[in-house]
């Protein structure tokens, strides 16, 4: 995890436009360069770094003396690196994972160069001798990107949209700060003064699809068909093997560990591999929550049964409310339930940096959104309704989930692993018939669950443990965490305000109170960036006006199932 920014086309002094790159600082706490261009004295890199990988020589932008011509800066992990040298016989001059990147580049070209990318990624290549720049994003959005492109050239692009809110640039209107999306690259032709011109806008890779790379994959082809117990094994085998291929690091590995399935199936496969893999040190697993939520007693139990070196933290309504802004102010959305869930782990990761030396953190994201884990899927009205509802959600995650996880641990200088987003293993369980994938005997990601039934990974009563919000679970059964919030905010904004918030914010008007707080504190820091969000997300096929599971009828409180 490290943060990139960078300028091309720049009409105002580099040495002041740079100040803006210092807003993303958070997110590379090891070290800094700031780089001019050869040649182009108005284009510049700039890059935090988070040193995971090859310590010697992972500053970026990254250049070696084979392609004088090509300037990377990147963000993010290619798993496959080693793989794709031994295979197409490179001579790396590093041992940074994304030297691949401008090898691939040279021999195959930009398309076929990211198709090969097996990883988390956001990067800008600079290829000096063709004249191009070239933008690329993973295909879930798990490394983050943003960029500028101003009608006369200027391009300005940075991990955070925080980061290109103040370069200056002369222009007749502003232009819009938009994510770059996912599983896309981008070409620019790079003119002699600097500007840019877009030529091309093309997705490399779609969720639903097995990605190119597979082919060169460690894992054997799989066997066909969907009988039951071949769809299992498959699933607990390119599970297994998403978070292997996630040990590549030479920083410390933890875990954040809610209780719930997905998170405790992670952890588990964690410890299981780090003690086939000879670890010198034990996994640590962390939660955080209330002294008496459901969360940290299923947490507890599920690091009894695993072995781990488990860490709890406590936190009371009153700190979680005073955590709100400055979780805004780092997540850049005003979505409701992102924000909600955003604070605890805002907390943990806090925690993590401040009393441990985990630095490389686990965690579950992506498995409701693929697995059909929300309670919501229990209404769909066809198979064919819940799978195409699951892609959407993987396609938006990047706006929501992956937004929150990147955001609350990248404010504390950790890099977040989340192998349920793994390519091979994501498009596999997409591939797999609608009727196996809806929820089943009134238990939502039965599939999933099933697959670990009688595996004794993780205790039983947390395998069939029905799914939990993570910002519901933080607090007491007796009174949730979303409870204590709209009970601070309702003395925050009246009736009056409400009944004039379509005005106020006539793009997505707020419809709660706690909607409307949100959004007042994200306009404090983020004036007119309202289209940041394109919409709520909000539940299908249930007449619902929040969010949150516990506000809908299906909704059972865990001692009542």
């Amino acid at each position: 995890m490290c943060g990139i920014w960078a300028l091309f086309g720049s009409d105002e002094c580099l040495s002041v436009q740079c100040t803006s790159a210092m807003k993303i600082a958070h997110r590379g706490p090891d070290a800094f360069r700031f780089e001019n261009v050869n040649g182009f004295t108005n284009c510049c890199f700039g890059f935090h770094r988070l040193a995971i990988v090859d310590q010697l020589y992972g500053m970026q932008p990254l250049r070696i003396k084979k392609f004088p011509f090509l300037w990377l800066c990147y963000n993010g992990e290619i798993y496959n690196h080693v793989t794709l040298k031994e295979q197409f016989e490179f001579d790396c001059q590093t041992q940074v994972d994304g030297e691949i990147i401008l090898h691939l580049y040279h021999r195959f070209g930009i398309q076929k160069m990211a198709s090969l990318l097996d990883g988390v990624f956001a990067f800008i290549l600079l290829d000096t001798s063709n004249r191009k720049v070239f933008l690329g994003r993973d295909t879930y959005g798990v490394r983050p990107l943003f960029k500028v492109l101003t009608d006369d050239g200027f391009l300005a692009v940075c991990s955070e949209a925080k980061g290109l809110t103040q370069p200056s640039h002369a222009m007749a209107t502003p232009a819009d700060i938009v994510p770059f999306l996912p599983g896309h690259f981008e070409t620019f032709e790079l003119k002699p003064t600097g500007k840019v011109q877009s030529i091309e806008l093309k997705q490399f890779h779609c969720c639903t699809k097995e990605p190119a790379h597979a082919i060169y994959d460690t894992v054997e082809r799989l066997p066909t068909g969907f009988d039951e117990e071949t769809v299992k094994m498959n699933i607990r085998t390119l599970f297994e093997n998403a978070v292997k291929k996630r040990f590549m690091t030479q920083r410390r590995i933890g875990c954040l560990l809610s209780g719930g399935l997905d998170s405790s199936l992670v952890a588990a496969t964690l410890v299981k591999l780090a003690k086939e893999e000879k670890l010198q040190y034990p996994i640590q697993t962390f939660s955080i929550g209330a002294e008496d939520s459901p969360d940290l007693l299923a947490a507890r139990k599920v690091a009894a049964h695993i072995g781990s070196e488990h860490h709890e933290v406590t936190f009371s309504p009153e700190e979680g409310i005073q955590a709100v802004e400055d979780v805004i102010f780092h997540l850049e959305t005003y979505d409701t339930l992102t924000i909600r869930g955003s604070v605890g782990m805002y907390l943990v990761s806090k925690y993590i940096r401040e009393n441990s030396d985990s630095v490389v953190i686990f965690s579950g994201e992506g498995s409701d959104e693929l697995t059909q884990g929300y309670i919501y899927f229990h209404k769909a009205p066809t198979p064919e309704a819940a799978a195409q509802d699951s892609v959407r959600l993987l396609k938006e995650l990047y706006l929501f989930d992956v937004l929150r996880a990147d955001r609350t641990t990248a404010a504390h200088g950790l890099e977040l692993r989340v192998p349920f987003l793994d390519h091979r293993f994501s498009a596999y369980y997409l591939s797999l018939p609608g009727e196996i994938r809806v929820p089943r005997r009134g238990v939502e990601k039965y599939l999933l669950r099933a697959a670990f039934d009688n595996a004794n990974l993780i205790p039983d009563e947390i395998l069939w443990r029905r799914k939990e919000g993570f910002s519901d679970g933080l607090m007491s059964l007796k009174k949730s965490w979303y409870n204590y919030l709209q009970e601070h905010i309702e003395s925050l904004v009246n009736d009056d305000q409400m009944e004039r918030a379509h005005q106020t914010f006539p793009h997505n008007p707020p419809r709660t109170k706690e909607a409307y707080y949100f959004r007042q504190v994200f306009q404090k820091h983020y004036p007119g960036q309202d289209k940041w969000l394109s919409h709520f997300w909000m539940p299908r096929w249930i007449n619902a006006s929040d969010p949150s599971a516990r506000t809908l009828l299906i909704y059972k409180p865990e001692k009542e199932q």
